[in-house]
């Protein structure tokens, strides 16, 4: 007797929680507030609104990488020593990122955008091809390029040096393809049934484009990134009390603007930019160990045996 032919099962990835359909109502006040400023001609690119767009995605996008040493002991058993170890481990990877700016800035740049796009990537997990991924998390730096290359250069420029304009030049060329093979992501996405998200998605890369870089990325990075990625640290670590989820966030943030600040005054006048370039620098030096640890982590979480699998979604308003 011919054995009966066993189904195929496909195994799709899971969206982690933070990571699927969730978009929280803020975005969409912000992106309304952005469109009312923009049809009213407010002036988003003068230097007031630049200091201040700054500020915000420091203050309101840092803090989403402040639970990683947290994240660590909840998820995998390590001893005093161990954790001390990683967390030094975590410690210089920073200090030598901040380091590299300082001596051969236009590598840190190129090491910063391609960091950005893998992490960017990331909020896409809903999309099964990691080509579609890249593709988006690369879209959000590329974006702007398309409405505001000469901005986008200057600022290049302002955290490297001159030769960093030919790298806008290089992203200005890719951006077309980058935003073609997001517009599919966004489509299965769509179909898929990650529908609030897609819709914000899409509307985020043409404020990307329409706006001045810093208050599109900032619109990007604090309303619509960030929140994701602290929904699911919140689930995880769902036993920390209030009080100690703010003070850990506002601590180690806090921390991480400090020892910035102390290697800028003790560095070499390399890094002596203005307020944005360092800000971003600042985002740089932390964004390498925050992606090393978090995508070390998040393959724990999925293993089958992990003690707190991931759940698929966060539930949040539309």
């Amino acid at each position: 007797m011919r054995e009966l032919a066993q189904p195929r099962v496909i195994h799709r990835r899971r969206a982690p929680v933070g990571r699927g359909d969730a978009v929280y109502p803020a975005y969409w006040v912000a992106a309304a507030l952005l469109l009312a400023a923009t049809a009213l001609r407010v002036p988003l690119g003068q230097p007031a609104a630049i200091a201040a767009m700054t500020i915000l995605f420091i203050g309101g996008g840092l803090p989403h990488g402040a639970y990683d040493i947290a994240l660590l002991r909840r998820i995998v058993s390590v001893d005093r020593s161990r954790l001390a170890v990683t967390v030094g481990g975590y410690a210089a990877i920073a200090v030598l990122t901040a380091m590299l700016w300082m001596a051969f800035p236009l590598v840190a740049l190129v090491l910063f955008l391609t960091v950005a796009a893998v992490h960017f990537g990331e909020d896409w997990q809903m999309l099964d091809e990691p080509l579609l991924r890249s593709a988006a998390g690369a879209a959000v730096i590329a974006a702007p390029t398309i409405g505001h290359q000469a901005d986008v250069s200057m600022l290049f420029v302002e955290m490297s040096d001159a030769r960093a304009s030919v790298i806008a030049q290089i992203i200005t060329a890719a951006a077309p393809v980058t935003l073609l093979v997001t517009a599919v992501g966004i489509a299965v996405s769509w179909r898929d049934g990650s529908r609030h998200w897609a819709a914000a998605m899409a509307l985020c890369l043409l404020l990307l484009m329409i706006l001045p870089p810093v208050a599109g990325f900032a619109l990007f990075f604090v309303f619509l990134h960030s929140p994701r990625h602290l929904a699911q640290t919140r689930v995880i670590l769902r036993d920390m009390t209030q009080a100690r989820w703010l003070m850990t966030g506002a601590a180690l943030s806090g921390s991480a603007i400090l020892g910035w600040w102390v290697l800028h005054r003790l560095g070499s006048s390399r890094i002596d930019q203005n307020m944005v370039a360092q800000a971003f620098q600042l985002l740089a030096s932390v964004a390498v160990p925050h992606l090393l640890l978090s995508r070390w982590l998040e393959d724990r979480l999925h293993r089958p045996e992990s003690p707190n699998p991931m759940p698929s979604r966060v539930e949040t308003a539309p």
